[in-house]
């Protein structure tokens, strides 16, 4: 389950877990921030009752995507085309 809410300066994901009861322990939710120069992942740590932040510029977050699809290697963006 998802929930989006648009603010002020950015647009808010927040991924609820959802599991069958008894199946495995519940996650944390994670909140996505989507800002105009940045995307930051906010977790609560529940060991040490603390939000973990992870904050990707917007080309970071463009290699991530498309590394989700290609197979093991080293590869880099040739950002002058297109």
């Amino acid at each position: 389950m998802f929930t989006i809410e648009h603010d002020f300066d950015a647009t808010v994901i927040t991924l609820i877990d959802e599991v069958e009861p008894n199946s495995r322990p519940l996650n944390e939710d994670i909140v996505i921030l989507s800002f105009d120069d940045r995307v930051v992942l906010e977790q609560m740590d529940p060991k040490t009752d603390q939000v973990s932040r992870i904050s990707f510029t917007m080309h970071q977050l463009t290699e991530l995507r498309l590394a989700l699809n290609l197979p093991e290697g080293n590869y880099r963006l040739d950002l002058s085309k297109g």
